[in-house]
């Protein structure tokens, strides 16, 4: 895409309805493919992976935000080589990117960003990043520079994130599946860590935005089960009162949203998952 034109970019070619959606930003965005890489390698640059799906509300206000801004376009074509990828599509490249910001962030969802040297190894991620510093993330502007000065000065450092990266990746491989008995001491050792980042005031894990993670819960009531630890009923029972009194719950139409934007289960983001409901 040249330079001064509102000519469409790369994904014009694509038959996902996703990527179509950004065929006209002013971002030069490659599809997962073998050309983005060798372009990447050719001139040394860092590539953004940015993955996303149609139905993805924070997909879309990055879009609007970050992605059709004409000052982060140009950051993103000068820094990097950027390639968008429908997970719908590709849900094999999802998977093994969305394990690597999990383990570097603690936290995964959509829209997906990653920052991969030109052999596809990612080095630093996250998921929704605001065009300004804001909502408790760093601004996508400010993310782009550091990123590109941390891989232009700091290679070594760079390699060394990987290496840590790619051991952890390795370990997720290679974890056993032989039905072996489960060691009990884990669940009681997992709801201890899990207890540091419980927000005894609200209930739930962490500020905000804060999701219902049921599978969390499940934990503090298998312990409970297995000690009877009054502390973690209590959490469980805290949580659940509390969602079920808060926006985050459908008081007309039932079930629960995705998520609360605020840490006091009150203002929800309008998309309910099944997982969630189940």
């Amino acid at each position: 895409m040249s330079e001064g034109t509102t000519a469409q970019n790369r994904l014009y070619k694509e038959t996902s309805p996703y990527l179509l959606q950004h065929a006209s930003n002013p971002v030069d965005w490659y599809p997962w493919s073998e050309e983005a890489f060798d372009r990447a390698r050719n001139e040394d640059k860092p590539i953004f992976l940015s993955v996303g799906y149609s139905a993805c509300h924070w997909c879309h206000v990055m879009e609007h935000e970050s992605f059709e801004d004409e000052e982060i376009a140009e950051l993103m074509n000068t820094h990097y080589i950027n390639i968008k990828v429908d997970r719908e599509e590709r849900a094999d490249v999802d998977e093994i990117y969305m394990n690597a910001v999990q383990i570097m962030t603690q936290q995964g969802g959509w829209p997906m960003s990653v920052f991969l040297t030109p052999e596809g190894k990612p080095f630093y991620g996250g998921t929704y990043f605001p065009p300004g510093n804001g909502y408790g993330r760093p601004g996508f502007r400010q993310v782009l520079l550091s990123i590109a000065d941390f891989y232009k000065t700091r290679r070594d450092e760079v390699d060394r994130a990987i290496d840590g990266l790619m051991e952890g990746l390795n370990r997720i491989a290679t974890l056993p599946g032989d039905g072996s008995e489960l060691d009990l001491d884990l669940i009681s050792q997992t709801a201890s860590v899990l207890a540091q980042s419980f927000d005894d005031r609200d209930g739930g894990f962490g500020s905000q935005p804060k999701f219902p993670n049921s599978m969390s819960l499940e934990v503090f009531l298998r312990n409970y089960a297995r000690t009877g630890q009054p502390e973690d009923l209590a959490r469980v029972t805290m949580t659940l009162d509390r969602m079920a009194r808060g926006g985050i719950y459908d008081q007309l139409g039932g079930g629960f949203h995705r998520y609360s934007v605020d840490h006091k289960w009150l203002v929800p983001h309008f998309e309910k998952m099944l997982y969630d409901n189940a």
